[in-house]
């Protein structure tokens, strides 16, 4: 079946037409069709009328939305915050989990496996976030604290074993974990530091190791200093070293989001929400990981110490964020929405809009709400009548 989307703003990496068309067939993208051209034939034709179509977000850090927590250890669960990602423009998800006890992970694992081998109707799911419980209890932020172990390679193969991790986030000055992160590289899990009091000395011998992201960025990690530039510096400094960002104007304030989109090339950066069940909602209570939570102004935190606990954000708000804060063009910023993600997991044909790529797309209205989104080609989520 061919599906051509008409007369919309193609923006993909460095490129951006208005006017264009993508024409679609077996799931991938089979051309991107210049204003210029006649437009060929197609079993279903969609008139985007301006719209713009960026490739499908990719959010490799979200521990739940609408209600649901992937940490429910719910089947359930994971199919319905896979559906409401869909409404936010994002095709992948890495379902992220929080600090746990073994058997409450291992549960989590298995229900996430099941979704990815019988639910492929909404968004694609190609393996686990694993956050914690390899961190460090001075940072727990708003992790469950009475779940914080030492680094364990035989429980992160017996998880893998179970569903296939992508990111593993965890503190690297902690004994032990060195070897974990080998063992991870061996195993084509990538190492985030996260929830960490590292030194920017401890991230560069973590690095040697195979470590390669910072987890959401600023938060829970050793801030920049003058005499010790710690995890922040460290992330600033290292050109190697790709950096998650919460884009809500709360976990990093608008300058410091200004800030990043002038000195670190945006081939380092990757939008994520890190939203948690009361996406969605609103204000009111919830809990995240067995604490409370109390969202008050969209702002979630704990109760017990007002710590920031994941967010409320959705995706294609925070695109628009970064649009209007930092000025960036467009072109530039879609890098940091898939691009950039699928190139550190190794997803090939992901990420862009070109001839051979998968049909994950996201069709956006001027103020950035979501319109449509493709996932293989297939329109799913929501569908805002014309």
């Amino acid at each position: 079946m061919k599906t051509l989307i008409r007369h919309a703003r193609i923006v993909s990496p460095d490129f951006d037409s208005d006017g264009a068309s993508l024409l679609l067939e077996n799931g991938r993208i089979h051309s991107v069709i210049d204003p210029r051209e006649p437009l060929p034939d197609a079993d279903l034709v969609i008139e985007a009328a301006g719209r713009i179509a960026m490739p499908g977000f990719f959010d490799i850090h979200s521990h739940g939305a609408d209600g649901h927590d992937v940490c429910d250890a719910s089947p359930d669960a994971i199919r319905q915050i896979a559906r409401r990602k869909l409404d936010e423009g994002v095709t992948t998800w890495l379902p992220t989990t929080l600090t746990q006890p073994p058997d409450k992970l291992e549960e989590i694992a298995g229900n996430c496996a099941a979704y990815i081998l019988v639910n492929p109707e909404f968004c694609r799911i190609p393996g686990l976030h694993i956050e914690g419980p390899f961190i460090n209890p001075k940072n727990a932020g708003a992790q469950n604290p009475h779940f914080i172990r030492p680094p364990d390679p035989a429980e992160l193969a017996r998880l893998h074993s179970i569903c296939p991790i992508r990111i593993l986030s965890l503190a690297p000055e902690l004994p032990g974990a060195h070897e974990l992160i080998r063992v991870a590289a061996l195993l084509d899990i990538v190492t985030s530091a996260a929830h960490t009091s590292a030194s920017a000395a401890d991230i560069g011998t973590a690095k040697a190791a195979g470590l390669t992201h910072l987890t959401h960025f600023g938060n829970a990690m050793t801030p920049l200093h003058h005499r010790e530039i710690g995890v922040v510096g460290a992330g600033l400094l290292d050109d190697s070293l790709k950096l998650e960002i919460i884009c809500d104007g709360i976990h990093l304030c608008p300058a410091m989001l200004r800030l990043l989109f002038k000195l670190v090339p945006i081939d380092r950066l990757m939008l994520i929400t890190d939203s948690i069940a009361a996406s969605w909602l609103g204000d009111g209570e919830t809990t995240l990981g067995g604490c409370s939570v109390s969202v008050k102004n969209g702002i979630a935190r704990l109760k017990e110490s007002g710590a920031l606990a994941g967010s409320t954000l959705r995706y294609h708000d925070g695109v628009k964020n970064v649009f209007e804060i930092t000025g960036q063009p467009l072109h530039q910023i879609v890098k940091t929405t898939s691009w950039n993600q699928a190139q550190s997991l190794g997803l090939a044909h992901f990420g862009k809009l070109e001839p051979g790529f998968h049909a994950d797309i996201v069709l956006l209205n001027d103020d950035f709400s979501v319109w449509k989104t493709f996932v293989g080609g297939k329109s799913l989520g929501v569908d805002i009548p014309e």
